[in-house]
């Protein structure tokens, strides 16, 4: 019987000296945004146009819906030897079938 209180006490020392860090860590498991396909295919297209560049920022700028389609806008910021420039991205699309209807590309110095 004594052994077993030392035995108890031990377990209780024992667990309120053991670090916090070796606790498990459950982490919650995030759902993609609604924009992430469209940015990865920003990025993908923007890469396929100005070939060399590094993309070293990305915004999404919102969804706008018109009628029958849905516009969704990025802006990628790209550099490219020494000069670094921003390209505003537009992906147009059917809203109903996802089906892309133009891809447009602006450039901006800011």
């Amino acid at each position: 019987m004594k052994f077993k209180k030392i035995g108890v006490r031990i377990v209780l020392i024992t667990a309120l000296f053991m670090p916090l860090n070796t606790l498990p860590i459950v982490h919650a498991q995030q759902e993609a945004p609604a924009y992430a396909k469209w940015g990865i295919l920003a990025m993908e297209e923007t890469q396929k146009r100005y070939p060399g560049a590094k993309i070293i920022d990305y915004l999404h700028q919102g969804r706008e819906i018109k009628g029958i389609v849905t516009i969704e806008k990025f802006k990628l910021w790209l550099k490219k030897g020494d000069k670094e420039f921003g390209v505003f991205v537009s992906i147009v699309f059917v809203t109903d079938t996802e089906k892309i209807v133009v891809i447009e590309f602006q450039e901006t110095d800011r």
